[in-house]
């Protein structure tokens, strides 16, 4: 049994090899299976992400300052991350396609429901039972991937599943910043919302049942020994931590961003900060870059390269002129998804035992870094402004800086 393994998202899926009647490209069944799950990356990342450029406006009617308006994605992201390995378990016994089917569903219900919000704490509550059904979907979409494609083939199904989830993350933004700033925040909710539905009837249609699905029984019983391993691990630790702050760093400056740039001197309106939303796709660009160069020259060597870029365009980033501002931003984007694919992938070498697991750890790890962070450092918003904010976020990133030189001083595993 081979692993194969997505440095975007994370996650270590099993691909299990010989097994006769997978898919292969160039078969209808493989083309239905790519493009569902492709939609199906999209909505989910749109539906999380898309609230977003939402935040000014979250604070605007409830009345609530911006660290208390970032609880509106906090409360998906943190009850996702504290979700994806019970969700991967209930996949086990429940089976990989309807639970992926529920999850988008379930979804997109409660989005659609949070547009009928009328007070903030409603609007908390929807979203965070929104992030505990969505679950389900990251938690086993790539794995039911690698069960039921030929692993010659597996490539590029891998592939569209990420692009999805990374044009969901970008265009969701956008998308609702858009929507937004022409008829409000409810009806872009509800754009996002129906596209979680549109991609749950696309999966229930187009997705094949699961054919080499095999229940686990023993995973529960291993969950604890495989846990122990991994924390026991000399560098595994020290990656889920960095997924932590390189993760809380980065939400927390998209969080506020919009804040400020509705201020002077910039004074923009919401559409056109949706724009700087795009700077996203420099970040696609850098995952598989930065990647390859990893590949070449190992992945200690390049991880606190990319944590220092980080650094210096959050430095920029005190510019108060856009000329200045846009290319600092895309820079610190840019630096971010160099990092987070080196740091995730390198969870998938050292892992020699439970990858899957492995990843789910830095996953969990990942999204509670941007729930817990990306909420805190909104009160160094209010309090200091953002140079506050930029002088908390450099010291955390020293910090992350530090565990990246750390883990170049570890004797290396083969591919590291």
């Amino acid at each position: 049994m081979s692993s194969s393994y997505c440095p975007t998202t994370g996650i270590s899926p099993l691909s299990i090899a010989g097994n006769p009647g997978k898919l292969i490209t160039g078969s209808a069944a493989y083309r239905r299976t790519g493009w569902a799950m492709f939609f199906a990356g999209f909505a989910t990342f749109a539906m999380l992400y898309g609230v977003q450029p939402l935040l000014p406006l979250f604070s605007a009617e409830f009345q609530q300052s911006a660290a208390q308006a970032s609880k509106v994605l906090s409360a998906g992201t943190l009850a996702m991350a504290f979700m994806l390995i019970p969700a991967s378990l209930l996949a086990n016994r429940l089976g990989r396609k309807p639970l992926m089917v529920a999850a988008l569903s379930g979804a997109a219900v409660l989005t659609l429901a949070a547009t009928l919000s009328h007070s903030f704490g409603t609007l908390l509550w929807a979203r965070a039972l929104f992030g505990v059904l969505l679950a389900g979907l990251p938690a086993v979409g790539m794995t039911y991937l690698s069960e039921e494609v030929a692993p010659s083939s597996l490539g590029k199904a891998l592939g569209l599943y990420i692009a999805g989830n990374a044009l969901g993350g970008m265009c969701g933004r956008y998308l609702a910043a858009l929507l937004a700033d022409v008829a409000g925040w409810r009806l872009a909710l509800g754009m996002l919302g129906i596209m979680g539905l549109v991609a749950a009837w696309l999966v229930w249609r187009q997705l094949p049942a699961s054919r080499h699905f095999q229940p686990d029984r023993s995973q529960l019983r291993q969950l604890w020994p495989d846990t122990r391993r991994h924390f026991a691990d000399a560098g595994l630790p020290w990656l889920f931590l960095s997924a932590f702050l390189l993760m809380g760093c980065f939400v927390s400056l998209y969080n506020y961003l919009g804040y400020r740039l509705l201020q002077a001197p910039f004074s923009l309106s919401h559409s056109q900060i949706g724009l700087v939303f795009l700077l996203y796709v420099v970040g696609i660009g850098a995952s598989a870059w930065v990647g390859s160069i990893a590949d070449r020259l190992g992945r200690r060597n390049v991880l606190w390269l990319m944590i220092v870029v980080m650094i210096s365009g959050l430095l920029l980033t005190l510019a108060s002129t856009l000329w200045l501002l846009v290319p600092a931003v895309a820079l610190f984007t840019f630096g971010f998804f160099g990092a987070h694919a080196i740091a995730s992938s390198w969870v998938g070498r050292r892992a020699r035992h439970a990858p899957a697991l492995a990843s789910a750890f830095y996953l969990t790890a990942y999204y509670t870094g941007s729930s817990v962070m990306g909420t805190l450092s909104g009160i160094l918003w209010e309090s200091r402004h953002w140079p506050g904010m930029v002088a908390i976020l450099s010291a955390l990133l020293a910090v992350a800086l530090g565990i990246a030189l750390h883990l170049r001083r570890l004797a290396p595993l083969p591919e590291q």
